[in-house]
């Protein structure tokens, strides 16, 4: 359960923001989606690979 405290006179908009923050650091709805159809290991590992390079060439980028 997520709980977020609401300080006396803080904005309900601000403690909605941090719901929303701590809601998506769960990854509930991350994984209700990718448990909605069902991928191979070998295509789960292909597309792992691909963020891997592609974060590797980000950080190559930034270090030029």
């Amino acid at each position: 359960m997520i709980i977020v405290p609401v300080k006396e006179g803080e904005n309900i908009e601000r403690a909605i923001k941090k719901f929303k923050r701590k809601f998506d650091k769960t990854g509930v709805v991350k994984d209700l989606r990718a448990r909605q159809q069902f991928d191979k290991p070998s295509e789960l590992k292909r597309i792992k690979m691909a963020h891997a390079k592609y974060v590797q060439s980000l950080h190559a980028h930034d270090d030029m």
